[in-house]
């Protein structure tokens, strides 16, 4: 009898070995999930965290995150509205809602990524073709209610003028419909449209990047070139205009001062001749022979220098000059 009970007792002990050899037990760790396979069929499948307990060698433990997940797109030349071409790189955030749906649908989380890319990448395609331009990157018309203005230094003193200083104009831009946000919800909600099959809840498409693409980024800079053409014309419009100013100042001074100084020179020069009519009137009145004397010497030195004819020596202007008293 008592050894029956040992070979029990060694039976029980020999199949409770293989059994934990076989592993019955798993433990669920926060932030994740699982689903119990045997044979291929799904049998169980729980959230919940702790230890629990499976049949040995015949049940597999597939865990899946049930935390949220990022899925960033590749980069995709899309056409706009207007069939300008555009560079749109996209993030989103999912989750394995279902984990029985995700293992019959998908089963792995590779595969998922898989299917989120084609199913992201078409709802991407289909709002933006519909969308304008302005739609795509920008989100709100808050730029139509700002002050747009631009700060130039100009010279040595680095004065600040506003370009609509300037101008005069203020910049108006298109009013946008919809916007980047509205478009990203309606790509979230064309493509959660197909996710409940595949046991993933989507919850975001947000646009990561978006860049003009090569012939559209060349339309932007000559757009850009022109614009600070018709800056730098403005800037030195303004300067001819300021030059002239300038000029017509500086002539109006130029001659303010010539009048003044023309003004003086003639007070001046009346005052000497005053002064050299009253010295001569006075030099005439003591000795008017000898005024008459010497104003005839004065005028024959500028006069006969170079004289060619031929006068006679009768003349009362030739009265001191060969006169044999001198009168």
């Amino acid at each position: 009898m008592k050894g029956k009970v040992i070979r029990a007792l060694i039976i029980i002990a020999i199949v409770l070995i293989v059994i934990l050899m076989g592993n019955p037990f798993y433990v669920l760790k926060e932030g994740n999930q699982v689903v119990i396979t045997r044979f291929g069929e799904i049998v169980n499948s729980t959230a919940e965290a702790g230890l629990h307990l499976k049949a040995p060698f015949i049940d597999t433990v597939i865990t899946y995150p049930k935390k949220l997940m990022s899925f960033d797109g590749d980069s995709q030349r899309i056409p706009t509205k207007e069939n300008q071409f555009i560079i749109v790189e996209t993030t989103s955030r999912w989750k394995i809602s279902d984990p029985v749906k995700f293992y019959e649908a998908v089963t792995t989380i590779e595969e998922a990524y898989l299917k989120l890319g084609d199913i992201i990448d078409s709802s991407v395609r289909t709002v933006i073709t519909s969308s304008g331009l302005n739609d795509v990157v920008r989100n709100s018309n808050i730029i139509n209610e700002l002050q747009h203005s631009e700060n130039f230094a100009l010279g040595a003193e680095a004065e600040d003028v506003q370009l609509i200083q300037i101008t005069g104009d203020k910049v108006i831009y298109e009013t946008i419909t919809r916007g980047r946000k509205a478009l990203s919800a309606e790509m979230a909600a064309i493509a959660r449209e197909k996710m409940p099959e595949f046991g993933i809840e989507l919850l975001d498409i947000v646009p990561r990047q978006i860049k003009y693409s090569d012939e559209l980024t060349g339309s932007v800079y000559s757009r850009m070139i022109k614009e600070r053409n018709q800056i730098a014309q403005t800037f030195r419009s303004a300067g001819e205009g300021k030059k002239a100013e300038w000029l017509g100042k500086l002539e109006n001074e130029k001659k303010t001062i010539l009048s003044e100084a023309y003004s003086r020179a003639e007070s001046i020069k009346g005052s000497a001749d005053a002064e050299a009519s009253r010295i001569y009137a006075e030099s005439y009145s003591r000795d008017p022979e000898f005024y008459s004397f010497w104003k005839s010497i004065e005028t024959y030195k500028t006069t006969l220098q170079g004289f060619d004819k031929i006068l006679s020596t009768d003349m009362d202007f030739f009265r001191y000059l060969y006169s044999p008293a001198g009168r």
